[in-house]
């Protein structure tokens, strides 16, 4: 992903929209709007191509996290920051909503998919409420629901199962901790407002509680009011 105007903790912080690098990525994720890299910059895009098949074909590194900046159009005016190896998402098989159960009257919002598969489970905001939904239903996924991470939420990530945020890209703090910790994750998800404080969430044609059913899909990024049933794949 890239911004326009930002600087790379704002990525990383989830505090800005990050925008595709190629056109094929902004069609493969749906909904989400804007335009890519590739459309905007065509030269720049080239160029870190370019670079990107020179450092693993060429030089047979292995795939790379590349951080980049640019001041213009032109193919040389991107400047590489920092790379390193990849980390691999393995494709493995996940669980999927029942299509029969995906009614028009359900979909709250759309984000982007970051890890796992389909999940639904009680809302919450705080580590005192995992800590007693575990208790009174240890059995039941419990969904996080934030504006955006940081640092701090190391711990309520971890005890849940499942993050929701309202900001955030591929490359935000939320994503790479999710990820990291096996959680499913949706990020970015513009219809969403969190009010942490009242612990609510907002959406577009619905408003819900700490507590209420939420089901949200990691591959895809859907988000969905109520309870769902799941079927593997």
């Amino acid at each position: 992903d890239f911004t326009l105007g930002n600087q790379g903790e704002d990525v990383v912080g989830g505090l800005v929209e990050t925008l595709p690098l190629s056109e094929k990525q902004r069609l493969a994720e749906g909904e989400r709007k804007g335009q890519s890299l590739e459309s905007l910059f065509p030269k720049v895009y080239e160029r870190l191509v370019k670079v990107g098949k020179d450092l693993t074909y060429g030089q047979n590194w292995a795939p790379q996290e590349i951080e980049f900046t640019f001041e213009g159009s032109s193919a040389g005016q991107i400047y590489l920051l920092q790379s390193r190896d990849m980390a691999i998402r393995e494709s493995e098989k996940v669980a999927l909503f029942d299509p029969d159960g995906l009614r028009p009257e359900k979909f709250l919002a759309h984000g982007i998919g970051v890890s796992g598969g389909a999940m639904t489970g009680r809302l919450v905001f705080s580590i005192e409420e995992i800590d007693k939904w575990r208790t009174l239903e240890p059995e039941r996924h419990l969904i996080l629901a934030r504006n955006d991470t940081a640092p701090d939420d190391i711990r309520e990530i971890f005890a849940a199962d499942g993050l929701l945020t309202a900001r955030g890209g591929l490359t935000s703090h939320a994503s790479v901790v999710a990820h990291q910790l096996g959680k499913t994750c949706v990020v970015g998800c513009a219809d969403l407002v969190c009010d942490e404080k009242e612990k609510r969430c907002m959406f577009r044609n619905a408003v819900l509680l700490s507590g209420d059913e939420i089901s949200i899909d990691g591959q895809e990024g859907s988000v969905y009011l109520g309870y769902m049933k799941i079927r593997k794949t």
